[in-house]
């Protein structure tokens, strides 16, 4: 359960304009199983063009965000799991810590897979799925605005200090997370105990 919710924590900040991997109906591919297709609220014919959308994210330098986040994600998430293997042993009647060889092959053996997860998501495809996602919900109208502030100083000094916002950002946001849903499993275990035992299942 743990390893789900961070899965949703990395992908939600890693996806930070907002663009969920789903596709709609229509001239694009079909949705992806299992999730939600919200309804447009741009009318078809206004829907932006995918040139559109394709010039948007090229001036917001979406691709080279996609890109960045997929670098840092191996090292979270090898802290993440480390952090976790760690808490795990010290619960473990007589396990003992790793010595410095059994750390050195299991840092050889984490980074094999962290070396996949690069790229489990490729750029071109987060592109491709955010455009579907987009075009329901931007006009042509609008997406021209937005390439227009983006291309603008202004649009790209806010652009220039997004990597350094979101390097200083995700480890916070992870961080907390980690801390309450730590807390959370822990209030949620104790209340299915005594539900348990309020029930008779366990004497």
């Amino acid at each position: 359960m743990k390893g789900r919710f961070w899965i949703a924590i990395i992908v939600a900040l890693m996806l930070s304009q907002r663009a969920h991997a789903q596709k709609p109906a229509g001239d694009s591919a079909p949705a992806i199983p299992g999730v939600a297709t919200s309804a447009a609220t741009v009318p078809l014919e206004q829907q932006a063009t995918k040139e559109q959308l394709r010039k948007l994210f090229e001036v917001m330098r979406l691709r080279q965000q996609f890109e960045e986040m997929m670098k840092m994600l191996p090292s979270l998430v090898q802290k993440q799991v480390r952090t976790q293997m760690d808490e795990l042993t010290a619960r473990l009647p007589g396990a003992k810590p790793f010595t410095p060889e059994q750390q050195e092959a299991l840092a050889k053996l984490m980074s094999k897979y962290m070396d996949k997860a690069r790229t489990l998501y490729p750029a071109d495809e987060m592109i491709d799925d955010a455009i579907s996602v987009y075009q329901r919900h931007i006009s042509r109208e609008d997406a021209d605005a937005y390439i227009s502030f983006f291309s603008s100083p202004p649009g790209q000094h806010f652009l220039d200090a997004q990597p350094a916002i979101m390097k200083e950002y995700l480890p916070i946001a992870m961080e907390r997370a980690q801390k309450r849903t730590q807390e959370l499993n822990a209030e949620m275990t104790a209340d299915v105990m005594e539900f348990a035992k309020s029930s008779g299942a366990t004497k």
